[in-house]
């Protein structure tokens, strides 16, 4: 049941957001648009409470809470960004403001990068305190022990983006050259 309702709550995200957006922006209702796109939120306070009436209910703690978890914890450390960036295209689309694109070279890069990174960072904070309520919540550590592995999976993923953010601090990709300029007043003058 957990698994579908994480499907349920991922096709809804999406769905939401495109109803939020078409709304915004072809029908031209900003504001029910935004009405849309907050109910969003919605989706993971409901996983976590029927996780945690599953739990409540004696359900033995598996991989399908810590998914749970993990999927709660992503939301909140990265559905902003998203729907952020999907809300910048859609306004290029049917407004033509310019099309959002992150920096792409030198160190705006690598401040974006470790942005992005500090939204893995809160995933993973958010779901160990998601996983670490559950555990404190069925209090027999021979039955989490699945959930302690999906909290050490949460760190792990954060500490390999970190690393990759940090490349692009480390390794900063250059920008183009600038094209050089033949200008009329930086040849020298001659008398015909």
């Amino acid at each position: 049941m957990i698994v579908a309702l994480i499907v349920i709550c991922e096709v809804g995200f999406w769905v939401l957001l495109a109803a939020g957006l078409a709304v915004r922006y072809p029908l031209r209702m900003p504001r029910l648009g935004i009405a849309i796109l907050l109910c969003e939120p919605l989706l993971e306070v409901l996983l976590l409470v029927v996780t945690a009436v599953d739990l409540k209910n004696g359900a033995e703690p598996s991989w399908k809470h810590g998914l749970a978890a993990l999927y709660i914890g992503f939301t909140v450390g990265h559905g902003h960004r998203t729907v952020k960036w999907l809300d910048g295209h859609a306004a290029h689309r049917f407004d033509g403001t310019p099309v959002p694109r992150p920096p792409r070279h030198g160190r705006a890069r690598a401040l974006h990068e470790a942005k992005v990174w500090l939204g893995t960072v809160v995933a993973a904070a958010v779901a160990s305190g998601l996983l670490l309520v559950a555990m404190w919540y069925v209090d027999d550590p021979g039955r989490t022990s699945s959930l302690e592995s999906w909290m050490h999976t949460a760190w792990r993923t954060a500490g390999i983006h970190g690393l990759i953010a940090l490349s692009y601090a480390l390794f900063p990709k250059k920008g183009p050259a600038p094209a050089p300029r033949d200008r009329d007043e930086d040849r020298p003058l001659t008398k015909a």
